[in-house]
């Protein structure tokens, strides 16, 4: 069935035109790089895989509960609509909210793929040119992976958010050519790899948490490389230009913490939009929520050299500016530690498995 039959809203055209600027760039210094970057270069080619074969695709989702997704945390919980709906109705709103989630996950790892691409047109250097090729690679296999996800076990898919779709051409749209690292290793990626972390950690579902752990695990490394590129080029620019990308972040992080409230669910519901908002921003589920998901961007955006009083002061008003003394580092190999020991569970699992069916078919051999 083609996905635009599996859309729960409208979503207008089936291809989004950015036009296109700035500068394609090429490097004739074939032997020269930076050593933590062709470090990471070499670790991004070590650590492809293949989504067909490391995801365990036979496991089973429950569509009308693919997360183990608590009602406290649905923002109609508690309210008038919430007590009308019947128990398969709470399912199917289960199923709505994972698919918005994962749609915007899906959504947001191709605006990677097409970002990564615009890095290697576009970035002076050629060390940074070879490790944004291998993201391209991942980003591709995130969005085959999110996509299958959402076709064969949920069945259904949202538009990309209004607010996500402006942070996206807003990046493109940029002539400059770090503009793509900030406005997507950092922001984007950044805000994902907290959101793909708080699922992972709390879901109880198999197939989900697999998903997202092989996902954070490349994620780790693109925000590596946005911070290795932009800490060496910021502290090139003069005050006036590292304003200008604050203003930015800034715009950025307010788009992205009012695209998280999920309120076209909920008007695909039958609740008016802003009684839906009110529920939202209601929620302390989502205001925790929202809040967490700046865990990774706050500590990124201080280690890059962008810090100055009016950033800060937005991080303020935004209850987050605590989250720049986080250890981003920690945070990376957490990630990394997981994924890993997830796979040393699932194989070694695997392992004693066909040595019971061995042993199980030699006995009945011998008997």
């Amino acid at each position: 069935m083609p996905t635009f039959d599996r859309y729960a809203t409208e979503p207008g055209d089936s291809h989004w035109q950015v036009p296109a600027t700035g500068a394609a760039r090429f490097s004739w210094e074939y032997d020269d790089g930076r050593e933590r970057l062709l470090a990471l270069y070499q670790k991004g080619k070590d650590k492809q895989w293949d989504g067909q074969k490391r995801i365990d695709w036979d496991l089973e989702v429950d569509p009308y509960d693919p997360l183990g997704t608590p009602d406290e945390s649905m923002s109609l919980y508690g309210t008038r609509h919430w007590d009308k709906l019947s128990d398969r109705d709470r399912g199917e709103l289960r199923r709505h909210y994972a698919s918005w989630q994962f749609s915007q996950f899906l959504h947001g790892e191709q605006g990677a793929m097409v970002c990564a691409a615009r890095i290697v047109e576009s970035v002076p250097d050629l060390d940074a040119k070879f490790y944004s090729a291998t993201q391209v690679m991942d980003e591709a296999r995130h969005a085959e992976i999110y996509g299958r996800f959402l076709h064969e076990k949920i069945g259904l898919l949202y538009p990309i958010n209004d607010n996500l779709q402006s942070l996206l051409g807003d990046t493109l749209r940029d002539s400059r050519w770090d503009m793509p690292y900030l406005g997507m290793q950092v922001l984007i990626e950044g805000l994902a790899l907290a959101a793909f972390g708080m699922i992972r950690d709390t879901t109880d579902k198999p197939l989900p948490q697999q998903i997202l752990a092989y996902v954070m695990q490349d994620e780790a490394r693109h925000v590596a490389f946005g911070r290795m590129a932009l800490r060496d080029y910021y502290k090139q620019l003069t005050d006036a230009e590292l304003r200008e990308r604050e203003e930015f972040v800034i715009e950025g992080c307010y788009l992205m913490r009012d695209r998280l409230r999920g309120v076209e669910v909920l008007e695909n519901f039958g609740v008016p939009k802003a009684e839906a908002e009110e529920y939202s921003e209601r929620s302390e589920f989502l205001a925790l929520f929202r809040r967490l998901l700046f865990s990774r961007i706050v500590p990124c955006v201080r280690d890059i050299g962008l810090w100055g009083r009016r950033l800060q002061q937005a991080y303020v008003d935004m209850g987050v500016l605590e989250m720049g003394d986080a250890s981003l580092d920690q945070l990376m190999r957490q990630d990394e530690e997981i994924a890993e020991k997830l796979d040393a569970e699932r194989f070694a699992a695997e392992e004693r498995e066909r040595v019971a069916e061995v042993e199980a078919a030699i006995e009945a051999g011998s008997s």
